[in-house]
């Protein structure tokens, strides 16, 4: 038996991971690009808490942009929504969701309506 070495085990373990990440978009249509399209949903859009501090704008690409205060782009990623169900991957590996109700994102404690 062969004992993978710690470079191995390394490069199984990114394997793994992307594998993991890729796995919410088998079965859906995707553009070009491979992301998945929300053109038509309603939720696609800006979202912005009462005091405009947080910022989430919800692509048609299945990707998220979101502001915090003067920091344009402070966090990017991909999103699924599912039902009234949010949830967001960060680029940098960091996970969360939300939910709409009633017009409103809940979302970490915080609460974010459609910018008109």
């Amino acid at each position: 038996m062969t004992v993978p070495t710690t470079q191995s085990r390394s490069t199984l373990l990114g394997l793994a991971l992307a594998t993991a990440a890729a796995l919410p978009l088998l079965g859906k249509a995707a553009t070009a690009t491979g992301d998945v399209t929300m053109a038509d949903h309603p939720y696609v859009g800006m979202w912005v808490t009462d005091d405009g501090h947080i910022r989430h704008e919800l692509l048609p690409n299945n990707r998220y942009d979101e502001a915090r205060g003067e920091r344009v782009s402070a966090y990017q990623g991909r999103y699924r929504v599912t039902g009234n169900t949010i949830e967001y991957w960060d680029d940098t590996g960091f996970t969360a969701d939300g939910e709409f109700i009633d017009g409103v994102l809940h979302h970490a404690g915080m609460v974010l309506r459609r910018e008109e």
